[in-house]
């Protein structure tokens, strides 16, 4: 296999930005930026996330068993690399910015215009990723918008020219 072609194949897949939350039962908080994302069912409705590993999303959302999907909307680029590093979480704020709680008590950004909760049906462990699966229990529009809901959607492309992932 030619490895640039597939490197650039891989890379025509577009991809949503998004920032899975979760929180453990002993108060440790998960939040990263994914990209690997999408429905997977409409009954019961099903979505798959793509989650590395050796990340502390991976454990936490493993042992909570749910989480949450701050969906980024465009205009949103410093929100998403602000997780693209190491949790904090300092006067009621991760990564300095303000969340609250709902139905599973997963951290949800104040910021955001949409969000998912998921409680995790499955876990698929091949790779270096492993495939989440969740079945939607909960979800809530913040901010009206118009047009396409899916145009709205901040995407890998948005960071810029040089911002790949996958391949």
């Amino acid at each position: 296999m030619n490895q640039d072609h597939k490197k650039i194949a891989l890379r025509m897949i577009p991809y949503g930005l998004y920032i899975i939350t979760s929180v453990s039962d002993k108060g440790e908080i998960a939040a990263s930026t994914i990209d690997w994302l999408t429905q997977t069912s409409f009954k019961p409705p099903l979505i798959a996330a793509g989650i590395k590993i050796d990340s502390s999303a991976f454990k936490i959302i493993n042992q909570s068993k749910h989480f949450a999907l701050n969906i980024l909307t465009k205009g949103q680029q410093n929100l998403a690399v602000s997780f693209f590093k190491k949790v904090t979480l300092e006067n009621n704020l991760i990564n300095g910015h303000k969340f609250h709680t709902d139905l599973t008590g997963s951290p949800i950004l104040d910021d955001i215009t949409s969000y998912i909760e998921c409680k995790l049906i499955e876990i698929v462990n091949i790779g270096d990723h492993s495939v989440f699966i969740g079945e939607v229990i909960n979800a809530s529009i913040n901010r009206e918008f118009s047009g396409r809901p899916d145009d709205h959607t901040l995407t890998l492309r948005d960071l810029g020219e040089k911002v790949f992932y996958g391949g």
